[in-house]
C-alpha cells in the first residue's frame, strides 16, 4: 500500500512539474467527455420535449380534413371540393377494422363567448363524448361531455384553461352560464392547461356536444351539405397498424365521395404517428453523430496523453536507468507510468462529466422554449464515456509504460 501511495505522490509531482502540458492534455479529455455528454443531453431534452408535445396532442392521433378530388374519375384537370360528413365518421367506425375509435368535429372561429365578467373569441368545437379518449384533454374541474349531453342536445360547455381564466377571472366557472352569439350555455367542466409557454390557442378552446353544435352552430361554407363536419380524428387499433388504418379510411371516404382511393392528392391529412417516428429517427441519427464526434474527441485526447507520457519517458530516461540499476523491476517501472497515464485520463474525464452535469443543471433552471425540455444526463452515454475513458486510460498508460520498462539500464544511464 505504501508503494502505491509513493507512486501516486511521484505522479502528482511529475504533473505539477509540467503544469501547462498536463493541463492542456487533461483539458482535451475533459472537453471531449463534457461535449459528448452535453450534446447528447441537449438532443435528449429536445427529444423529450417533442415527445411531450405529441403526448399532449393525444395517443396515436390521426387527422383527416376536407379535400379535392377529380370531378370525373381519372381526370387530373378538373378538381372539385368534397366535404367530410358525419356519415363518413359512422362508416369509418363500421367498416375499418384497424380503426379503434373515430370522432367527428365541427369547428368555428367566429362565435363570441360572453360571460357576466368578460368575453372571449376562442375556437368553438362540437365534439362527441369519446373525443377526450382520442385527444389529451385532462379535466381540472367538473366533468366532460357525456352521451346524454350529446343525445339530448344539451346546451353545455367545457372550457379550456385560458378561456376559463378570461371569462371567469378569479371566480368559479362550473355551473355558471356563457352566452355564445346570444345563446345561453352552462359550464359543466374546465380543462387543465395544455402545452407550455404563451401558446394559448389550445387553451382558448370551448367544447360542446356534437349534436348541439350541429344544430346551433353548423359549419360554414359547405354548400348544401347538411351533415358536414370540419375534420375527423381517429386512432388505429395498434400503433403499428396506422398505415393500414389510413388506407381503410381512404377507401371509405373515396367510396362515399366518388373517387379513387389511390389518388393520395385527394386527401388532406396528418398522421402524427408517422411524424413522431420520423422525428425519433432524426434524433437517433443525431445521437449517433454526436456520439461519434465525442468519441473522436476522446480518441484525440487519448493520443495526447500517449504523447505526453512518451515525452515523460524521454525526459526521465536517466531516472528510469538509475531506478533499474538500483533494483527496480520492469513491472514496477511499467506500473508507475501506467498509473500516471490512467490518472490523467480518469481525473480529466471525471472533471468533464462534472462540468457537463453542472452546466445541464444550470440550463434546467432556465425557462425552456416550446418543444424543448431541460437537457438531461443520458445514462447510456455516460456509461459509454466511462468505458471509452477506461480503454483510453489503459492504452495511454500501457504503451508508454512498456516503452519505459524495456529500456536497458546502461543505455538509459548513458542518455544525455
Amino acid at each position: 500500500m505504501r508503494i502505491l501511495f509513493e507512486i501516486f505522490g511521484q505522479t502528482l509531482q511529475t504533473l505539477w512539474a509540467h503544469k501547462l502540458r498536463s493541463f492542456l492534455t487533461m483539458f482535451g479529455i475533459a472537453w471531449g467527455v463534457g461535449s459528448l455528454l452535453l450534446l447528447v443531453g441537449l438532443g435528449e431534452g429536445f427529444r423529450s420535449g417533442n415527445k411531450k408535445q405529441f403526448d399532449e396532442l393525444g395517443e396515436n392521433v390521426m387527422f383527416i380534413w376536407d379535400g379535392r378530388a377529380p370531378a370525373v374519375n381519372g381526370s387530373f384537370t378538373s378538381m372539385q371540393k368534397y366535404y367530410l360528413t358525419s356519415q363518413d365518421a359512422k362508416d369509418v367506425l363500421a367498416n375499418c377494422r384497424d380503426v379503434k375509435a373515430a370522432a367527428p368535429v365541427i369547428s368555428r372561429n367566429d362565435v363570441r363567448a360572453v360571460s357576466e365578467f368578460f368575453q372571449s373569441s376562442g375556437q368553438l368545437m362540437g365534439v362527441t363524448p369519446n373525443f377526450n379518449k382520442i385527444r389529451y384533454l385532462p379535466i381540472a374541474d367538473g366533468r366532460w361531455i357525456d352521451e346524454m349531453d350529446d343525445t339530448q342536445k344539451r346546451a353545455v360547455l367545457v372550457l379550456g384553461d385560458e378561456a376559463r381564466r378570461l371569462l371567469f377571472p378569479g371566480r368559479p366557472s362550473v355551473g355558471s352560464t356563457v352566452l355564445l352569439n346570444g345563446v345561453r350555455f352552462q359550464v359543466i367542466g374546465t380543462l387543465k392547461r395544455i402545452g407550455h409557454g404563451n401558446n394559448n390557442d389550445l387553451n382558448l378552446r370551448l367544447f360542446m356536444p356534437f349534436n348541439t353544435m350541429h344544430e346551433d352552430f353548423p359549419p360554414l361554407n359547405v354548400g348544401e351539405i347538411k351533415d358536414a363536419i370540419s375534420f375527423l380524428n381517429y386512432q388505429p387499433t395498434f400503433r403499428d397498424l396506422h398505415e393500414n388504418a389510413k388506407v381503410e379510411v381512404h377507401k371509405v371516404i373515396a367510396r362515399n365521395h366518388g373517387f379513387d382511393y389511390l389518388d393520395l392528392d385527394a386527401f388532406d391529412e396528418w398522421d402524427s404517428i408517422r411524424t413522431s417516428d420520423q422525428v425519433g429517427k432524426i434524433f437517433d441519427a443525431m445521437n449517433v453523430f454526436l456520439g461519434s464526434v465525442g468519441l473522436v474527441t476522446l480518441s484525440l485526447g487519448a493520443i495526447g496523453i500517449i504523447n505526453i507520457m512518451l515525452v515523460a519517458v524521454a525526459d526521465r530516461t536517466r531516472e528510469i536507468g538509475l531506478r533499474k540499476a538500483l533494483g527496480a523491476t520492469n513491472r514496477s517501472i511499467m506500473f508507475q507510468f501506467f498509473i500516471e497515464g490512467a490518472f490523467l485520463t480518469v481525473v480529466s474525464g471525471l472533471l468533464g462529466m462534472a462540468a457537463a452535469a453542472g452546466f445541464m443543471a444550470a440550463l434546467g433552471r432556465l425557462p425552456a422554449p416550446p418543444g424543448f425540455d431541460p437537457p438531461q444526463l443520458v445514462p447510456s452515454t455516460a456509461a459509454l464515456a466511462i468505458v471509452s475513458l477506461a480503454i483510453a486510460g489503459v492504452i495511454a498508460g500501457l504503451y508508454p509504460a512498456r516503452k519505459a520498462a524495456i529500456l536497458a539500464p546502461v543505455d538509459a544511464l548513458r542518455k544525455e
